[in-house]
């Protein structure tokens, strides 16, 4: 047969058809449906039923004529056009995975990152060791009348260590410290942001800001000015040179502001030497008058700290100095002086998260327990332990936060740790107890920095008798919780003139009582415990060089240092005035009373 059926009779012979109602009333009627048919209108329903089987007939015909010519039948050749069309689509889906596999291994991975909203909060606990961290919670467990197991805010986030070195010695500072987190880099000890060979190096708190519009923050309980919110924040050859740095954080360098918010002290270093009652600077320069000039809100006090309004999204920039040099240490604060340092996490966060609420970048905040340190150099183990405990505090304002923020990631560590300080000190050459006292320090009640200004403050014509009752009456009972003083300790310190001599036996005095011991009044090279929570955290996990913290920030955000390091390299690192030269170690930033005689 050589006609073929067109596509309208062939679907019609591929359509439903009646049956025969054999049971039916009818008799032997065509039923369409369930609609009954009368006879001469089933007899032409069989006429057309015969003709239609005549026609299918003629189609087999032409299919097994189609299967002779192709080699293949009709079904055969729809199926294997429906099978082709199913290959050709899984071949397209595998090539554009291979193609987006390639785009994400090489650049999807920055696009997602710089496209996705984060948040990410460095915490520095300055001079912060494991042992520090042992003898607080031991501390509180037993003053508090805590169980056996009781575990710190930072001991349930605990996922690794930081080894501490810098580039030029085993044994880092806060300069070196900072910049190995910020720049992701060694550097020379001292060294703010800059190189072994001294230019300047792009910061993470840089890049964010210009790279990826994120609102930025510091917070300190140290001059902002000090080595390692400076770190973050500008780039100088020494860490002694705060007035630059000042200069760098308001934004007078090529980059403009790109700190947007600031809590802390060292309001000194921005206010100009013609008001010497106010002023640390070595030049005439008002900084605190260019921030606001800037744009800057400033503030100085704990009311003006409390009025700031952290549901306004255009309250930045802010400049919180609240304290003329450093902040008190928690042990001395006056709550209506000074927030504390949890309460300046609290207000950082909630202002630069209003900031952001309507953005697609998030922010970059450091905090920094900076007096922690500063009690390990005088050896003052009850300034020590009340700062630690404040710094707890502020860790478990940020972990509320990352609890309600899930794009955001908390990292806490130190620089370094400070004093060589353990949990045990013998006493005698006999062989020692294995004890220590922690209810020696819960009735101390001001810091060793605190009572040596009382002491070194006190009028020159003070008879001797009566510096001795004071120590006796008041310093030693009342201050320190010491009330077993012998003479020769109350003596030794009511006669002592000189602030180094008179801070050893002040802490002396309550370590010994204690039985826990100080090796330096420096720094030393022991790794610090690492702390992480949120997105992310367990990426951390294990024993890492400081730089791989930098790393992290930088892997969290997309961030590229080095455009930020090209953009800087002309930068000035070199105070114009002479910096201020501090002494040994053992006295850096304790003594802001004798560096800077006129502030109070």
């Amino acid at each position: 047969m050589s006609a073929r059926f067109s596509e309208k009779q062939m679907s019609q012979l591929n359509g439903p058809y009646s049956a025969i109602a054999r049971d039916s009333n009818e008799g032997l009627r065509v039923h369409f449906g369930n609609e009954p048919r009368d006879s001469e209108a089933a007899d032409i329903e069989d006429n057309d039923l015969f003709e239609s089987s005549t026609q299918l007939t003629d189609a087999m015909e032409v299919a097994d004529s189609d299967t002779l010519y192709y080699g293949i039948s009709l079904g055969n050749r729809r199926r294997m056009h429906k099978g082709r069309g199913f290959w050709v689509t899984v071949g397209l889906l595998v090539l554009v995975s291979v193609v987006g596999m390639f785009w994400l291994y090489y650049d999807g991975i920055n696009w997602m990152q710089r496209s996705k909203k984060r948040n990410v909060i460095l915490m520095i606990s300055d001079g912060f060791g494991p042992a520090s961290e042992t003898m607080a919670r031991n501390f509180f467990q037993q003053t508090n009348n805590l169980s056996i197991g009781y575990q710190s805010p930072l001991d349930e986030i605990l996922v690794g260590s930081s080894r501490t070195r810098s580039s030029d010695s085993l044994v880092t500072d806060s300069a070196a410290g900072a910049t190995a987190f910020s720049c992701r880099l060694k550097t020379y000890n001292g060294a703010i942001s800059v190189t072994d060979d001294k230019t300047p190096c792009g910061t993470v708190l840089e890049a964010a800001k210009l790279q990826r519009g994120m609102a930025t923050g510091l917070v300190a309980t140290s001059r902002i000015t000090h080595a390692t919110p400076g770190a973050f924040s500008a780039h100088t050859l020494s860490r002694n040179m705060e007035d630059l740095i000042a200069e760098y954080q308001i934004g007078n360098y090529s980059l403009g502001p790109v700190v947007d918010l600031m809590f802390g002290g060292g309001r000194c270093h921005f206010m100009p030497n013609t008001q010497p009652e106010s002023s640390c600077r070595m030049d005439d320069r008002d900084l605190w008058a260019d921030a606001k000039a800037a744009g800057f809100r400033t503030l100085s006090s704990r009311k003006e700290f409390d009025s700031l309004d952290t549901s306004d999204a255009k309250l930045l920039p802010v400049l919180g100095i609240m304290a003329p040099s450093h902040m008190d240490y928690e042990i001395d604060r006056d709550p209506k002086e000074q927030p504390s340092l949890a309460e300046m996490a609290d207000k950082a966060l909630k202002i630069l998260d209003t900031s952001t609420k309507k953005k697609n970048a998030g922010f970059f905040l450091m905090i920094e327990g900076s007096r922690i340190d500063m009690a390990a150099h005088t050896n003052d183990p009850a300034a020590h332990l009340r700062d630690i405990i404040a710094y707890w505090d502020a860790i478990a304002v940020v972990r509320k936060f990352v609890d309600e923020h899930p794009d955001t990631v908390m990292i806490s560590v130190s620089d370094h740790e400070t004093g060589g300080f353990s949990v045990a000190k013998q006493l005698t050459p006999a062989y020692p107890d294995y004890l220590w006292k922690p209810e020696v320090l819960k009735p101390v009640r001001h810091s060793i920095e605190y009572i040596l200004a009382q002491l070194l403050g006190q009028p020159s014509g003070d008879s001797q008798e009566t510096r001795y009752r004071f120590v006796r009456d008041t310093v030693f009972p009342d201050w320190m919780g010491v009330r077993d003083a012998s003479h020769e300790e109350i003596t030794s310190v009511a006669m002592e003139t000189d602030s180094v001599r008179l801070r050893q036996l002040l802490s002396t005095a309550i370590s010994d009582r204690a039985q826990i011991g100080w090796a330096t009044h420096g720094h030393s090279a022991v790794d610090v415990n690492l702390y992480a929570y949120g997105k992310d955290a367990h990426v951390l996990r294990g024993n890492h060089e400081n730089t791989d913290i930098g790393q992290f920030i930088i892997d969290s955000l997309g961030l590229d240092l080095d455009a930020v390091t090209n953009q800087i390299k002309g930068e000035r690192v070199v105070q114009q005035s002479t910096p201020i030269k501090e002494a040994w170690l053992g006295r850096r930033d304790v003594d802001a009373a004798e560096h800077y005689p006129l502030i109070h």
